[in-house]
């Protein structure tokens, strides 16, 4: 084959080749179908939610406060002297029950005192009783000298007779006086009461007036508990929310030596003033026989309360988390799955959660969950949680 025709068979097929392919080009070109528009699908936003109970509810208000006496003294003597006996219990702890003695001064010279005091009644009583005749006979003799005439005053020898009288009631008076010294050289508990703390020794002089103990109440115990001003509306505080003279039930749990106790006390007042810096009112609730449990609800201890409110009709508890600022919810219809944004009565804020008055209805959720941003009536999706706070 020469040059020539070897050119022009390459040529041919060259040309052949494009054929086939512009051919194949247009068949498939032919062929094909413009795609479809499709819509681009917004994911909703996914929103955490509880359903909303509607209902009558206990109010029960919680706080928080330290236990203190209902009563505490200083034993002080009213002698002086040399102590000589203490009482065992007169120690950091110990206890007495009312009139129990505590220790004894030594009572010689209040013996002493009281013998002297009783011969110098006896001299008074004759004194005045020889003032007594001696005043009668000089009225009969002013009589019999005079029978129409009454005797003058120094003639009666009327004061002679009432500076007898006199020192007979002083005398009577010292030797009272002198009882009750001896007397107090028996120092005794004023009350049924704990020590807590004590600084006196036998053998150790003392004065009136100086410090030898501590002792407080074991009657009953007492504890402050601050409230906010609108917490008091739902319960009864004698003297400030109700004339009644006893207020509300109180359940008062502390831990101690590892067990858990729980007692029950009563509101009986709140304090005079109101805190001027917090505008808190402090509740005081009392508990009686504090160590009637062992171990007892101790001075000291700190303590959780749960004060017995009134019953609220048609009430919702809500997680706090539900709440919002300015106190709105964010209120979830399942049935449309849309968010609202509802403004809500609030009632209290206690350790169910917050309790409101109005603002929901049953058969809602509320959303428990952040969203960044949030319009009134947007479509969400509404996930349970499966928390339910029934009244």
């Amino acid at each position: 084959m020469t040059q020539k025709i070897r050119i022009i068979v390459h040529a041919v097929l060259a040309l052949a080749i494009m054929a086939a392919g512009a051919a194949g080009y247009l068949v498939l070109k032919s062929g094909r179908q413009a795609p479809a528009r499709q819509e681009v699908q917004i994911p909703l936003p996914i929103v955490r939610t509880v359903p909303v109970s509607i209902g009558d509810l206990d109010m029960t208000l919680s706080g928080e406060g330290t236990v203190r006496p209902l009563a505490e003294v200083q034993i002080v003597p009213q002698v002086s002297g040399k102590v000589m006996e203490v009482s065992p219990n007169l120690v950091n702890g110990g206890s007495f029950e009312k009139d129990e003695l505590m220790l004894i001064i030594e009572p010689d010279d209040y013996e002493i005192a009281v013998t002297q005091a009783r011969a110098g009644l006896r001299e008074a009583e004759s004194n005045y009783q020889n003032a007594a005749e001696d005043s009668q006979a000089a009225v009969s003799e002013w009589q019999a000298l005079h029978p129409d005439t009454p005797p003058p005053p120094l003639v009666a020898k009327k004061p002679q007779l009432k500076a007898a009288r006199a020192q007979l009631e002083a005398q009577r008076a010292g030797l009272e006086k002198a009882r009750l010294d001896l007397a107090r050289t028996r120092i005794q508990a004023p009350f049924d009461c704990r020590v807590s703390s004590e600084n006196v020794d036998a053998g150790q002089y003392v004065s009136p007036g100086q410090s030898l103990a501590t002792v407080y109440a074991t009657e009953a115990v007492e504890i402050v508990v601050p409230m906010e001003s609108r917490a008091l509306e739902w319960f009864d505080v004698p003297g400030f929310t109700t004339d009644q003279k006893e207020g509300s039930m109180v359940a008062v749990k502390a831990e101690t030596a590892g067990r858990e106790i729980v007692r029950n006390g009563r509101v009986v007042r709140a304090q005079g003033k109101v805190n001027e810096e917090t505008r808190m009112v402090s509740v005081v609730i009392r508990v009686k026989d504090p160590y009637a449990t062992t171990p007892p609800l101790a001075p000291g201890q700190f303590v959780e309360v749960a004060i017995t409110g009134r019953k609220v009709r048609d009430a919702a508890v809500i997680p706090r988390a539900a709440l919002r600022e300015q106190n709105k919810v964010w209120a979830v219809d399942p049935k449309e799955s849309r968010l609202y944004i509802r403004p809500v009565k609030v009632a209290y804020l206690d350790a169910r959660g917050a309790v409101l008055l109005a603002g929901l209805n049953a058969g809602e959720h509320v959303a428990v969950s952040v969203l960044k941003s949030v319009t009134d009536g947007m479509k969400v999706q509404d996930v349970e949680t499966g928390r339910k706070d029934t009244p």
